[in-house]
């Protein structure tokens, strides 16, 4: 895997080969059912630099020695047209790697919720503090102190409430045309209308929001999962998958639109 992102911010990634005998997609289309070749030539980029490489150690249940916490990970490649209409790749992975948002070679997150300035941690510092006043009055005598607890319990939701919504409104997603939009504005018309747990930290939508923030013109996605499946059998080892229908379809609707 070649890059100028050791010289440079960018995760603009070319590719070694010859791919002038590639059908080069004209845009992207999510709904595609196979796996277009060159995403296929960039995955197997990826797959072995995560072999290889010695910067980060993350535990994806492949490795009997490690004895910290497995977890397997979703990794997505994005095919993409720079404005020298050179042909590229972006690469981005799910959630965190290695307990971080932040990787060479990899696009940022949307939103990095590990900011230590962020407003999101100040809350949970003040949710900590009325979760600690909740045990101690249950510890002495949860009859006797029942009207505060009660307090404390409506305090505690409303908190927790008027924080997701300080969460979901830093995630703004950009599209094609340069307009943004918030989780809470794009879940709006969806039937559940709340964000899921971890909307916005797909691979899908991060390497879109690079892709759209850097003039570079999305051609051609795939994702696939790396390490361990968790509880369900549906994640295999290298296995490809379509984006997530619950948290990303509605996210990529803008950005495509």
């Amino acid at each position: 895997m070649t890059t100028n992102a050791l010289s440079s911010p960018s995760c603009f990634i070319t590719f070694d080969e010859d791919i002038s005998d590639n059908d080069i997609p004209h845009e992207l289309n999510i709904h595609e059912e196979s796996i277009h070749p060159l995403c296929l030539l960039a995955a197997e980029k990826l797959q072995a630099y995560i072999e290889e490489q010695q910067e980060w150690q993350h535990n994806f249940g492949l490795n009997e020695t490690s004895d910290s916490a497995i977890i397997g990970k979703m990794f997505g490649v994005l095919v993409v047209k720079n404005i020298k209409d050179e042909i590229g790749y972006l690469v981005g992975f799910s959630g965190k790697l290695a307990g971080a948002n932040h990787h060479p070679y990899f696009v940022p997150p949307v939103f990095d919720t590990l900011d230590d300035d962020f407003i999101l941690n100040k809350g949970m510092i003040e949710l900590g503090v009325i979760n600690r006043r909740l045990r101690e009055l249950v510890a002495m005598d949860g009859e006797q102190y029942a009207d505060e607890i009660d307090s404390l319990k409506i305090a505690r939701k409303l908190h927790s409430s008027a924080l997701q919504k300080k969460l979901y409104s830093q995630y703004q997603f950009r599209n094609s045309r340069g307009d943004n939009k918030s989780l809470i504005d794009i879940f709006k018309k969806i039937p559940y209308k709340n964000p899921p747990a971890g909307a916005g930290e797909c691979a899908a939508p991060k390497l879109l929001q690079y892709a759209f923030n850097n003039g570079l013109k999305p051609l051609a996605l795939a994702e696939f999962w790396w390490g361990q499946s968790p509880r369900s059998a549906y994640w295999k080892h290298k296995e490809f998958y379509p984006v997530c229908k619950e948290k990303c379809i509605p996210i990529l609707g803008h950005m495509l639109s």
